[in-house]
C-alpha cells in the first residue's frame, strides 16, 4: 500500500501545560481514528535551515515545515481525507505527498 507524507505547516506552540495536554489529546485522538494506517506519527520540527545553490538561510523558506507524519492509504485521495481531520487545521495546513517507492 502506498505511503504518504503529511507535512505540517503553521500552527503554534501551546501557551501553557494545560493547553499542551489538550493539543496532545487532540493529536492522539486523530491518530487513533487512522489506526494501523499510521506508519510513523512523526514529530514537530525544530528550527531549520534552507539549503540552496546560493547558500544557506536560517529559516524554513516561504512555508516552513512544522512537523510530519507518515501514513498508508489506498491513494492520495484517501490520504487527503485522513488529513482533513488533523488538529493542525485549527492554525495551519497539511501538505500531502506520496512517498514514492524507489
Amino acid at each position: 500500500m502506498p505511503k504518504f507524507i503529511f507535512a505540517y505547516h503553521g500552527g503554534k506552540a501551546p501557551e501553557s501545560p494545560e493547553e499542551g495536554a489538550e493539543v496532545m489529546a487532540k493529536w492522539q485522538a486523530w491518530f487513533g481514528t487512522m489506526g494501523d494506517a499510521v506508519v510513523d506519527g512523526g514529530n514537530p520540527a525544530g528550527p531549520s535551515k534552507t539549503v540552496s545553490k546560493d547558500g544557506v538561510a536560517d529559516n524554513g523558506g516561504s512555508n516552513p515545515i512544522g512537523g510530519y507524519s507518515l501514513v498508508q492509504a489506498e491513494n492520495i485521495e484517501a490520504a487527503v481525507e485522513m488529513a482533513k481531520g488533523c488538529p493542525i487545521m485549527d492554525h495551519g495546513t497539511v501538505e500531502v505527498a506520496e512517498a514514492m517507492e524507489m
